[in-house]
Order: structure tokens, then sequence, then C-alpha cells
């Protein structure tokens, strides 16, 4: 499975972005697509995810910020970016689990700063 995000870059404080990540080759269903980050000095945690019947898990620190959805027959999940915090910034990793398997994507660097 290979996953290929996009969106990354820059944005001022309460600005937005939106991520986009396409997965291709085998890919079983059930499955869950979501989003990942990781700070400098940190470790990569969750942001978001999707399942394939649609139920969605968010950090606390992004809920009512972030929405995060997918297109089942595109096999693709984005995640738009509202109000960001420069607290926000990370790398993204696009992240989808087949329950047997875990695939990431190579990361997107999201920047919020003024």
């Amino acid at each position: 499975v290979q996953l290929q995000a996009s969106g990354g870059g820059l944005a001022q404080p309460g600005g937005s972005l939106r991520l986009s990540c396409a997965a291709s080759g085998s890919i079983f269903s059930p499955n869950r697509m979501g989003w990942y980050r990781q700070a400098p000095g940190t470790q990569r945690e969750l942001v978001a995810r999707i399942t394939s019947g649609g139920s969605t898990d968010y950090a606390d620190s992004v809920k009512g910020r972030f929405t995060v959805s997918r297109d089942n027959v595109k096999n693709t999940v984005h995640l738009q970016m509202n109000s960001l915090k420069p607290e926000d910034t990370a790398v993204y990793y696009c992240n989808l689990n087949d329950y047997v398997n875990d695939y990431y994507g190579q990361g997107t660097l999201v920047t919020v700063s003024s």
C-alpha cells in the first residue's frame, strides 16, 4: 500500500489548511484512514481517523477545529484544519490501518506562524 499526501504548507494563526491523501495498492476493507503528526522533540500522535463506516476519532486538542473525511471509492482521506494554532506545527503523516497492517505515507510539513 502506498500513501501519497499533499496540502501542507504555511498558515497564519487562525487560518486554514486542507490535507489530502490518496491510497493505492492492495487495500483491504474494512480499514481506518487518518492522520498522525509529530512535532520536533515529541512522539508521533494521532490527530484524527475515520473508519470505512464513517466513525471518527479526534485528539482532544483538535476537536471542533479539524474535520476528517474520506472517499471509500477513491481511497482518499482529507483533513480540514481550521482555526490553526502555532502548536499545530508538525509533520503530518497519512495513515491506513486495515486491522492487520499499519501503513504511513511520507510526511507533509504544516507550519503555523505569523
